[in-house]
């Protein structure tokens, strides 16, 4: 396992906690964007990989999420979460000027991930979307509440691996709690964004996504990323596999598809 640095840096809204798994003879950097109410650090495993595979590897704590500064889970703007993750992107390619530069976002990371390459695509090499929450969103229902429910999430529908719903369960750096109102205000303002906003190109995307997903269904969200993708586009759809691919029982599959692919388009 790499031992991860951590970096602090001036976020929109406070300080943003970031982590940085480096390697010395890093071919190339990714940028990973988490999901909603997790943090950075359940992607240790991701990031493993990554450097083994030859990549130094940064990811922030989102406003309001893991270490960083803000309210527990509330973003107002998520324009501006996709601000604080380009100052991520700067940082990495300060301390590795050149190397091409991947972000794979998962969730809500996925959103970010979709809008940034939106804004940013010509920095890019690559783009992975994992079960990305960019289709139609369930949780636009929740605005019909006040207060919006004390509802947590069902750690049955991340992972067919139970290990993985008791972890997360655990986690104090999780939230457990309700959605905000702020939060699904601003996810769907971020949905309307990527609708008008353009596709991705000639950036090669990579999309994954569980066949069994509950909490970002496949059938809402498949269109939107057809939509987007341009000339260069792998996708994978895995049967059986729920919300976090990244934690399933077939999770080095999945993470080897990521690192093929990530090599795949920082070569030459």
């Amino acid at each position: 396992m790499v031992q991860a640095r951590e970096e602090q840096l001036q976020g929109h809204a406070g300080t943003l906690h970031v982590s940085v798994w480096d390697n010395p003879d890093a071919d190339r950097v990714v940028l990973l964007a988490h999901g909603y109410g997790e943090h950075i650090a359940r992607y240790q495993h991701v990031a493993d990989a990554l450097v083994a595979g030859g990549s130094a590897v940064y990811g922030p704590d989102h406003v309001g999420h893991g270490r960083s500064a803000g309210d527990r889970v509330v973003v107002h703007d998520f324009e501006r979460v996709v601000d604080d993750l380009h100052q991520v992107a700067e940082l990495a390619q300060s301390e590795h000027p050149g190397l091409p530069v991947v972000l794979v976002g998962h969730s809500m990371g996925g959103m970010i991930a979709a809008r940034y390459a939106q804004r940013y695509g010509d920095e890019l090499a690559g783009l992975v979307l994992s079960g990305p929450a960019i289709g139609e969103m369930a949780v636009a229902a929740l605005l019909d509440f006040d207060p919006i429910p004390e509802i947590a999430i069902d750690v049955d529908t991340l992972s067919r691996d139970p290990k993985v719903g008791a972890d997360y369960a655990a986690d104090p750096l999780v939230w457990h709690g309700a959605f905000k109102r702020p939060t699904v205000e601003a996810m769907l303002a971020a949905k309307q964004r990527i609708d008008e906003g353009p596709g991705f190109g000639d950036l090669p995307l990579l999309y994954v996504h569980g066949g069994d997903d509950q909490l970002v269904p496949l059938d809402a969200t498949r269109p939107t990323v057809q939509r987007l993708a341009g000339s260069d586009v792998t996708e994978r759809i895995y049967d059986g596999a729920r919300h976090e691919v990244f934690n399933e029982t077939n999770k080095d599959e999945v993470i080897g598809e990521v690192v093929a692919f990530v090599e795949r388009v920082t070569s030459g």
